[in-house]
């Protein structure tokens, strides 16, 4: 039996229904949605599928029934109403200045006129012009118009290192947005998709009725494809493959519901004959992420033990990111768990897999280093460590702060900050895909590493210009929390000097 083509790349609905390329239906979501509910808002991280979902809710107003054939939505007693829809999409190419704006929302608007045969004025600005496209709509077909926006953000997120620019868009985005606001009479449906949730849109502060689904547990596998999906839908594309291990390289990502595989991951790894490699991460190389962590001097082992309420989640501001913020809304973090506390909901947030975790800590300390092509010397450490051997562990990592190029201190004060040493052995440990727990919790304080290898527990503390390291571990008794392991224990302690820039000394003991 031929196997379905896979949909790489492709969000339209329609061609992937008749031309014979797998489908994860989606479409009881989106009855769900259209039956309940008139405005929503959704944010998920960049390829993730909203592109294709929106697609399908304009499907499904433009009441093509019979493209639905076999699916949820045909099988369960939706009418299937035609309604006229306006799509706006951002997806396409960058836009910097606000004359582009304005260019790129005509053309946006104009190519709605000539689908739904309606003619506006060429002498009014973008807002108005998209304010008598709806109401010319709604006369023209007697019709209450459905209004769907892919990316809305978009514009602010591509200027976003350049914060004048990226307010200027913000701007023009809330004129334009604040046109939906007024409009409700003459509307069916609203649906908006993002990266992020800016909180001076004034989408957001003007429609008070409008559903943000982010965090709804009912649509948290809205996007992306659940573990049921990949061992049915993907059944005889995957066969013979160990989908245990596919779960911890690609799935993870949570919004307080099941976990789901970002699709271009599990697309591209059965395109690539199965080979593991950073499909999702490779699209796109987190500069701003990066810059961020180096501004702020950001202490990389708080990653391990990130906990945020609704407010950091919610929204943030050209103004003022916090890099936990962008790294959630971005997909470099996702929801571990939720519980409730005293001031409310609170959310433990973690990386979602070995891909993200295993690139994405690679490139920061890279980036943090300006060394390249490190891979070997990760690799070495990986070995050293299975291995006890922290002779040759700390030869290599003393490689590895010698390759630093002089100038970054001289340059650039973030190198003066202590955490910086510390930050940087994390993350290229991290990189390596071993389970490593920073700032790792016991009765008698805090442990700065505790590795996880397949044979052993590392305990690892950190100095920086003279203290006894090793001491402090064996005076606090960090060890204790792990007697019941049954596996050898090591305490290290590293001693870093930041006139020499380097490790000037590492011990070890077996516990």
């Amino acid at each position: 039996m031929k196997l379905k083509k896979l949909p790489i790349g492709i969000a339209t609905l329609r061609t992937i229904l008749t031309e014979e390329y797998l489908y994860v239906d989606k479409t009881a979501l989106a009855q769900s949605l259209i039956e309940e509910g008139q405005y929503y808002f959704l944010s998920r991280p960049r390829r993730f599928g909203k592109s294709l979902f929106l697609d399908t809710l304009r499907t499904i107003f433009d009441g093509e029934k019979e493209i639905f054939k076999g699916l949820f939505i045909y099988e369960n007693g939706y009418e299937f109403e035609k309604y006229p829809v306006i799509r706006i999409s951002f997806n396409d190419g960058k836009i910097f200045t606000k004359e582009e704006f304005s260019e790129y929302i005509f053309d946006l608007l104009s190519k709605n006129q000539r689908d739904l045969e309606i003619e506006c004025p060429t002498n009014i600005s973008a807002h108005f012009c998209f304010k008598r496209l709806i109401e010319e709509t709604y006369k023209k077909y007697n019709k209450k118009v459905v209004i769907l926006v892919d990316e809305y953000d978009k514009p602010i997120l591509d200027n976003i290192e350049n914060p004048e620019v990226a307010r200027v868009m913000r701007e023009e985005l809330k004129n334009f947005y604040s046109i939906i606001k007024g409009a409700d009479e003459f509307l069916k449906f609203v649906f908006i998709t993002g990266v992020s949730k800016f909180s001076k849109v004034s989408l957001f502060s003007g429609l008070n009725n409008i559903q943000d689904i982010t965090l709804h547990p009912k649509y948290a596998t809205i996007c992306g494809y659940t573990q049921n999906d990949v061992e049915t839908t993907f059944a005889k594309h995957l066969e013979g493959q160990d989908f245990a291990k596919i779960r911890k390289w690609y799935n993870g990502y949570k919004f307080l519901g099941e976990g789901v595989y970002n699709p271009f991951d599990i697309l591209l790894f059965i395109s690539n004959s199965f080979i593991y490699r950073n499909y999702w991460f490779s699209t796109a190389t987190p500069t701003f992420l990066l810059k961020l962590i180096e501004k702020n001097n950001y202490f990389l082992p708080s990653l391990e033990n990130i906990v945020k309420d609704d407010q950091m989640l919610d929204s943030f501001d050209v103004d003022y990111i916090e890099v936990e913020t962008l790294m959630w809304q971005t997909g470099y973090l996702t929801i571990h768990e939720s519980y409730e506390s005293i001031k409310g909901i609170k959310y433990r947030l973690s990386i979602p897999n070995n891909e993200v975790r295993i690139s994405l800590m690679g490139r920061i300390a890279d980036f943090m280093s300006k060394i390249h092509n490190s891979e070997l010397q990760q690799e070495a450490l990986y070995e050293h460590l299975l291995a006890a051997n922290f002779s040759a562990f700390e030869a290599t990592f003393k490689s590895l702060f010698a390759s630093i190029p002089y100038n970054l201190f001289t340059n650039n004060k973030m190198y003066e900050y202590e955490g910086y040493y510390a930050s940087l052995f994390y993350a290229y440990l991290k990189a390596l895909g071993i389970e490593i727990v920073g700032e790792d919790v016991t009765n008698r304080g805090r442990i700065d590493l505790t590795i996880k290898m397949p044979n052993s527990i590392i305990i690892i503390e950190f100095k920086v210009d003279g203290s006894d390291a090793l001491a402090q571990i064996k005076e606090k008794k960090y060890h204790e929390k792990y007697l019941t392991t049954k596996v050898p224990i090591y305490l290290v302690g590293v001693l870093f000097d930041r006139s020499e820039r380097n490790i000037t000394l590492l011990e070890s003991e077996k516990i």
